[in-house]
C-alpha cells in the first residue's frame, strides 16, 4: 500500500530541476523515498510526479521509539573527565519550562538573556541547547535563554530591499556529492529529515543537529576545563602576548585572504539535482580550489566547534530553497561568502588553524577526505580550546576578570543597539529612494514638459528658446530620478552589508561572554566548595588560573574586534561618502547644464 504524506508547508518547484509544486495541507502519494539527500518523490492527486523536500511533508504514521536509546555522551578523547557533581549542591533550582504556546519571545534579540536572567547567562544550559534542536512548524528561536546557539549572520531580505531579494527565503537543499565526499559525518549527524539540517519556513533556517554543538562538553559550561585533571598535550599553541592595547593574539607575518569567484551550476544524481560551486584562491598558493555551499557550512559547524567557546563565529549567509540559481541571487551570496572568507581569513588564529587552510589548500580528493577526517576527530573542541592558550602576561585578579567581561558585555550590547539602528534606517531610507523619491523627481520633469507643450502651442514668435529650455529642464529631471532610484546599490549597499555582517558577528558575543561569565560563577564558588570538601584548596587555586586565561583571550578577542571594527567602518564610511559627493556632484553638473539653456534677462 503507498505511503500517504500531508504538506506541511508551501514549495515552488525550481524549473527543470525535477521538483514537484506543492501547498499547506496538500495530500501526496510517496512513490519513491529513497532518493536521498532530503528529498523524496512524490505524486499529487493531478497525477503529477516529482522531488519534494522531506522537512515539508509529515508522514501519517510515526516510527516508534525505543527505550534506552539514547545518544551517548561525548567525551573528550584521552583528556581526563573531572567530576562535575560537585557543582550539583551550588546550582540553583530550574524553573519549570512553560508550555510553548505560552513562552514569550524575545524579538530575536541575542541580549535579552543578559536581561531576564539575574545570574549574567552562568545558568544557561546553553552547551545542551544546540541552535536548531527543536522541531515542527515552528522555527527555534535561538535567542531564547533555553537555546544559546549562534545565530543566523543573514536573517533574511527583510533587513533591506534589495529587489533581488525578495520572495528568496527558505533553506537550500545544496547536498554533498556522493563521488565527494565520504560519509562520515563527524562533528554532525545526519538526521532522518535531511544531511544538514531541516528545512523550514516563515522565518530563518535553523540547523538540525544531533549532536552537541559543543562535544568536548561532557556537561554544559565551562568546570570541564577549569577542573581538568590533565590538559591534552600536543603542539598546538596559541599564543597571546601583551600589546600597546592590551593583550593580543599572535598574527602570521603575510596576512591571510582568498577570493571567492566563478561560481557554476553542477548536477548530481544522474541530473536529478543541481548546485552552485564556487571557485575559492587563496593568496598563499594562488591555486583555485572548489567548493559547495554545503561545503562553507561544513567549514562553519567545524570553526564553530573548535573555537566558539572563545571566538564569535559569525554564521554563513541563511540558506535558501526558491531563486537559488538566479543570476541576481548567486550574485548576492558569493558576495556575502566573500565577506565570510574574508573576515575568517583575517583572525590570526582561525587563519592558522588546519581545518581552515586544508579547506583553502586541498591539493585532490583524497587529500580533502583525510583532512576533512581529521578535522572531524579533533578533540581540543568546545572550552577545551582554552587548555591550549599560553599567555604571557601575570594572572589577573578574579575580581579585574569580572570587571573586563562585565565591560565588554555592555559595550557589544550597545553596539548591538546602533547597528540595528542603522539597519532599520537605512531601510527606510533604501525604500524611499527607490520608490517614491524617484517618482517624485519623474512628476516634476514631466510637469516642466507638459508646460512647456502648452507654451509652444501658443504661437508666439521666440517661444522656441524657451520651451527648449523648459523641455530640457524636465528631461534633465527624469534623468535624476533614475540616478537617484540606482544610487542606493552605489554607496548604501555597503553600508547595510557591513552593518548586517556586524549584526551577524555581535549576535555571536552573548554565547562567548556567557562562557566566561559561568566560568566566574563557578570560581566564585570554589570557597564553599572547598569548605564541603568537594574539591582541594589546589583545585580552587587552578580554577582562578584558568580563569584567568580564558580572560586573556577574550581580551585578546576583543581588541581584535576592535582593530577590525576601525578598520571597516573607516573603509565603509569613505566609500559611502565618495560615493554621494559623485552622485551630488553629477546632479549639479546637470542643473548647471540646464540652468545655462535659459536666457539671462
Amino acid at each position: 500500500m503507498a505511503q500517504k504524506v500531508q504538506v506541511l508547508y508551501d514549495f515552488a518547484a525550481e524549473a527543470g530541476n525535477n521538483e514537484l509544486t506543492v501547498k499547506e495541507g496538500e495530500t501526496l502519494t510517496v512513490t519513491n523515498q529513497s532518493i536521498g539527500g532530503g528529498w523524496i518523490e512524490a505524486q499529487n492527486s493531478r497525477g503529477e510526479v516529482g522531488l519534494v523536500p522531506e522537512d515539508y511533508i509529515e508522514f501519517s504514521k510515526q516510527l516508534p521509539s525505543f527505550p534506552g536509546a539514547a545518544a551517548p555522551t561525548p567525551s573528550v578523547g584521552h583528556v581526563a573527565t573531572p567530576d562535575l557533581s560537585v557543582f550539583d549542591s551550588f546550582a540553583p533550582a530550574a524553573a519549570p519550562a512553560a508550555p510553548a504556546q505560552y513562552q514569550a519571545s524575545n524579538g530575536n534579540d541575542p541580549w535579552s538573556v543578559w536581561n531576564t536572567d539575574p545570574s549574567g547567562g552562568s545558568n544557561n544550559n546553553w552547551a545542551s541547547n544546540p541552535e536548531g534542536t527543536q522541531t515542527g512548524k515552528s522555527p527555534a528561536d535561538p535567542w531564547s535563554s533555553g537555546s544559546q546557539g549562534h545565530p543566523q549572520a543573514y536573517q533574511g531580505p527583510d533587513i533591506y530591499p534589495y529587489p533581488y531579494l525578495i520572495d528568496y527565503t527558505g533553506a537550500e537543499d545544496d547536498e554533498w556529492d556522493d563521488e565527494w565526499d565520504d560519509k562520515s559525518t563527524g562533528g554532525y549527524a545526519e538526521s532522518e529529515s535531511g544531511e544538514s539540517g531541516a528545512m523550514q519556513r516563515g522565518g530563518p533556517s535553523m540547523k538540525i543537529s544531533l549532536n552537541n554543538r559543543f562535544p568536548g562538553f561532557s556537561k554544559p559550561g565551562p568546570e570541564l576545563y577549569l577542573l581538568c585533571k590533565q590538559l591534552a598535550k600536543g603542539k598546538e599553541k596559541l599564543p597571546i602576548y601583551s600589546g600597546e592595547v592590551g593583550p593580543v593574539w599572535s598574527y602570521p607575518e603575510t596576512q591571510l585572504d582568498c577570493v571567492v569567484a566563478d561560481p557554476k551550476k553542477g548536477s548530481k544524481m544522474y541530473g536529478l539535482k543541481s548546485y552552485i560551486e564556487y571557485q575559492i584562491t587563496p593568496n598563499t598558493t594562488n591555486r583555485p580550489v572548489n567548493h559547495r555551499y554545503k561545503h562553507f557550512d561544513w567549514l562553519y559547524e567545524r570553526l564553530l566547534d573548535k573555537f566558539g567557546s572563545a571566538i564569535p563565529i559569525p554564521s554563513l549567509p541563511d540558506k535558501q530553497v526558491t531563486g537559488r540559481f538566479e543570476e541576481e541571487f548567486i550574485k548576492m551570496r558569493m558576495e556575502r561568502l566573500q565577506g565570510w572568507m574574508t573576515r575568517m581569513c583575517r583572525h590570526p588564529v582561525v587563519s592558522c588553524s588546519d581545518v581552515f587552510q586544508i579547506f583553502l589548500t586541498y591539493k585532490d580528493e583524497k587529500d580533502w577526505k583525510t583532512g576533512k577526517r581529521k578535522a572531524e576527530k579533533d578533540e581540543t573542541v568546545g572550552v577545551m580550546i582554552f587548555s591550549t592558550i599560553e599567555a604571557e602576561a601575570v594572572e589577573l585578579d578574579p575580581v579585574e576578570v569580572e570587571q573586563k567581561c562585565e565591560q565588554f558585555s555592555r559595550f557589544t550590547k550597545a553596539m548591538d543597539d546602533g547597528v540595528k539602528e542603522i539597519l532599520t534606517v537605512g531601510n527606510e531610507h533604501w525604500k524611499r529612494w527607490t520608490g517614491p523619491l524617484p517618482k517624485e523627481y519623474q512628476r516634476i520633469g514631466k510637469a516642466f514638459q507638459n508646460l512647456s507643450s502648452v507654451f509652444n502651442s501658443s504661437g508666439y514668435q521666440g517661444e522656441s528658446t524657451l520651451t527648449d529650455a523648459m523641455t530640457a529642464a524636465g528631461k534633465t529631471y527624469e534623468e535624476i530620478a533614475q540616478m537617484v532610484a540606482e544610487q542606493p546599490k552605489k554607496d548604501l549597499h555597503f553600508v547595510m552589508e557591513t552593518n548586517n555582517e556586524y549584526k551577524g558577528l555581535l549576535g555571536c558575543f552573548p554565547d562567548t561572554i556567557g562562557v566566561h561569565k559561568a566560568a566566574i560563577e563557578k570560581v566564585k564558588e570554589g570557597d564553599k566548595l572547598v569548605a564541603a570538601s568537594k574539591i582541594t584548596a589546589q583545585d580552587k587555586v587552578t580554577m582562578a588560573k584558568r580563569v584567568s586565561t580564558m580572560s586573556y583571550a577574550l581580551q585578546a578577542e576583543m581588541n581584535h574586534f576592535h582593530s577590525n571594527r576601525i578598520y571597516d567602518y573607516n573603509r565603509v564610511m569613505q566609500l559611502y561618502l565618495e560615493e554621494q559627493v559623485k552622485f551630488y556632484e553629477t546632479i549639479a553638473a546637470k542643473l548647471r547644464q540646464a540652468h545655462s539653456q535659459f536666457t539671462t534677462i
